[in-house]
């Protein structure tokens, strides 16, 4: 393992370890003093916040994009602060932490015996509602996580969703398809968080006035499963709790190929994505290249 591994994955071991044993306020001060830390080196994770923050809000003037990208780190920060401390919460603490609205639609297609698809952008703490969703309605669920390098970090979150009540299957390897697709048939329900294309060879869509890709794997689950497809927005208000809404299914078309009915089904969930993002920006925690007007041809996203 390089040098640069093994200090990654000791900071997060680090992280989970120490963090989730300090007292709530502790650990929020620490949170909101490392994203202003951060924020004033003016990164280049930092720097790729404003840009797309830039889409997200046109015309904002430059103080305004510092001021959006300063609040998103704050919300970022937030967001590893409570995911260290996760583990270590009651499940009184996580009942309480999240009050999603309209999540009729979520146990509806449950109790219908209908498997159900979550798709989610990087809104807030999804950690969190998933946890919400394992303890208050106590559905177990599964979700794809990208392999991260090291090794030894990608088994730490592995290990640390799977405590939260998730099954997690890579990203890469090809199988997780088949895998969801059994468990929606069986009537059970994934999560996945489906902003962000990393293949390269997602579906093309229009969001926020430009083209972008964004996987289609939750509009082909749909067709091939019959599963609900419903899309998710978090957000955070300045309180201790987390906000989030379950948006109505988004239909399969009645007509098309199966590339065409996901192309429109992908579209819907950005267009779902996009309210939720516009409503609440400095939640929206993408520090990287998203458009593809932002993308090496070559190296995809990164």
């Amino acid at each position: 393992m390089s040098v640069p591994d093994r200090l990654s994955d000791a900071l997060y071991g680090a992280g989970w370890s120490t963090v989730k044993r300090l007292p709530e306020p502790v650990a929020q001060r620490l949170g909101r003093t490392i994203a202003d830390l951060a924020w004033k080196k003016r990164g280049k994770g930092v720097l790729r916040l404003e840009a797309n923050y830039a889409r997200v809000v046109p015309g904002a003037t430059p103080e305004r994009l510092a001021e959006l990208s300063r609040k998103g780190m704050r919300s970022y920060l937030r967001y590893w602060m409570e995911s260290f401390r996760l583990p270590a919460w009651s499940p009184e603490r996580i009942r309480a932490g999240f009050d999603p609205k309209d999540v009729h639609h979520l146990t509806g297609g449950l109790d219908a015996g209908k498997g159900v698809i979550l798709a989610l952008p990087h809104l807030a703490n999804w950690d969190l509602a998933g946890a919400w969703v394992t303890t208050e309605l106590r559905t177990p669920f599964t979700t794809v996580a990208e392999r991260l390098k090291p090794e030894t970090l990608y088994d730490r979150f592995v290990a640390y969703r799977e405590g939260l009540g998730m099954e997690v299957l890579p990203h890469s390897g090809g199988s997780a398809f088949g895998t969801l697709a059994r468990r929606l048939r069986d009537g059970g329900l994934v999560c996945l968080v489906a902003d962000r294309d990393l293949s390269s060879s997602g579906v093309e869509v229009d969001f926020f006035g430009e083209k972008a890709r964004m996987p289609a794997g939750p509009a082909l689950l749909a067709q091939h499963t019959g599963a609900l497809l419903l899309p998710v927005t978090l957000w955070y208000d300045g309180s201790p709790v987390m906000r989030g809404r379950v948006h109505p299914p988004i239909e399969v078309p009645e007509s098309g190929t199966r590339a065409e009915k996901a192309s429109v089904m992908t579209q819907a969930l950005a267009d779902a994505f996009a309210t939720g993002i516009a409503e609440h920006p400095e939640d929206w925690h993408m520090l990287q290249r998203l458009w593809l007007a932002d993308l090496d041809p070559v190296k995809g996203p990164s």
